[in-house]
């Protein structure tokens, strides 16, 4: 009888550190429709434009890129890029207009960056445009990198600057399934990896100190991934949290680390792919994984950093495309599992993270808020 009262009181002192620490409760939240004048179709970003209160553009997939005042639902929406004409056609699932960084001085400069699919021949696009009087100038773009894509999924797409002044690029493998061509273990092809790259002049050039340089691609900052969607910056400490897309059975989250091998097509996730064993030496696993039971394409988010919900604060939200599920996984420790926060049923493409509260960017012609049940 005494141990049990001791095992009970154990257990009631390790919940109370917990709380006391911060935990996010399971099952405890929801997805709350936020700016309902933002609904398009294929919306796959929402980014705050720098240097103003309340304004930002929405990325869709088919190429246009739409400006908002989100604390104005009466405010017009305008059209901020327009580059349609530009994507490849017929577009596969995976290709279209993927992604949005503003230049870190985008408020002196207008530049900001994008990444699409463009076609004959199939490739991947990164190119600089200019803004002028809150419209993009289309003839101002300026293309720094085109990657040879030989199939139409695993473009990857996300874009976005680091706490260094560096632009990072996640690509895909290439496509195909179970990477055929063996991109993503190869550190002479761009494929299959985060780039880091220098766009402070016309030309990008190669950051002196990235870890491949002189033995492969210079750009590589990591590789061995299958589909990157998305990456993002842990706003207090600087770290970066890729979430790879999955093939027959896990879904990955991965701490970003300079030089790393995530391990794709040799492991998916903490498994040997396609082979009962295999040589896993210098391979990084992932900080946490789900199963195709809970769904089949992970979203990558944010590392929360609000005042709204304290609880959460210091764990990565991550989501899931064809579940909806939402979970988060305390991104101060490598230790602990995820923790389910929502089942909202929705198609989540992107979070976004404005003034440290989050935002799910979604195929349901919808942006909602990640909230606190009642």
């Amino acid at each position: 009888m005494a141990t049990a009262r001791l095992a009970a009181l154990a257990a009631l002192m390790a919940v109370a550190g917990l709380l006391l620490t911060g935990c996010p409760r399971p099952n405890g939240y929801q997805a709350t429709p936020a700016f309902p004048h933002v609904r398009f179709d294929e919306m796959l970003g929402l980014y705050p434009v720098p240097g103003t209160a309340t304004h930002a553009v929405v990325v869709s997939r088919d190429g246009l890129v739409r400006r908002a005042d989100l604390a104005d639902p009466a405010a017009p929406v305008t059209t901020f890029l327009d580059i349609s004409d530009a994507l490849i056609s017929p577009r596969g699932q995976e290709e279209g207009l993927l992604g949005l960084a503003f230049a870190l001085d985008y408020p002196a400069s207008g530049a900001f960056y994008v990444y699409y699919s463009a076609g004959n021949p199939r490739r991947s696009v990164l190119s600089r445009f200019f803004a002028r009087d809150r419209i993009a100038d289309r003839a101002s773009e300026q293309v720094l990198l085109e990657v040879p894509q030989p199939y139409a999924n695993h473009n990857g797409g996300h874009i976005a600057f680091g706490p260094d002044g560096y632009l990072y690029v996640g690509l895909g493998d290439g496509g195909g399934a179970g990477d055929p061509q063996d991109n993503a273990q190869d550190v002479t092809t761009l494929l299959g990896s985060i780039l880091r790259i220098d766009v402070s002049q016309r030309d990008y050039t190669v950051p002196p100190d990235n870890p491949l340089v002189g033995r492969g691609r210079g750009e590589i900052w990591a590789y061995g991934l299958r589909n990157p969607w998305q990456f993002s910056f842990d706003t207090a400490t600087g770290q970066l949290w890729i979430a790879d897309v999955g093939q027959h059975r896990w879904e990955e989250v991965n701490r970003g680390i300079a030089g790393a091998n995530y391990g794709w097509n040799i492991t998916e996730g903490y498994e040997c792919y396609a082979a009962s064993s295999c040589n896993t030496a210098g391979i990084t696993f992932p900080r946490v994984v789900y199963s195709h039971e809970d769904g089949c394409a992970i979203t990558g988010g944010h590392v929360y950093r609000g005042a709204e919900m304290p609880e959460m604060a210091g764990w990565y939200v991550f989501g899931d495309y064809c579940s909806g599920k939402v979970w988060a996984v305390n991104a101060e420790t490598d230790e602990g599992s995820a923790i389910p926060l929502a089942d909202t049923g929705l198609r989540v493409t992107a979070f976004s993270e404005i003034a440290g509260e989050l935002y799910l960017v979604t195929f349901n012609n919808t942006i909602f808020k990640l909230t606190r049940k009642p």
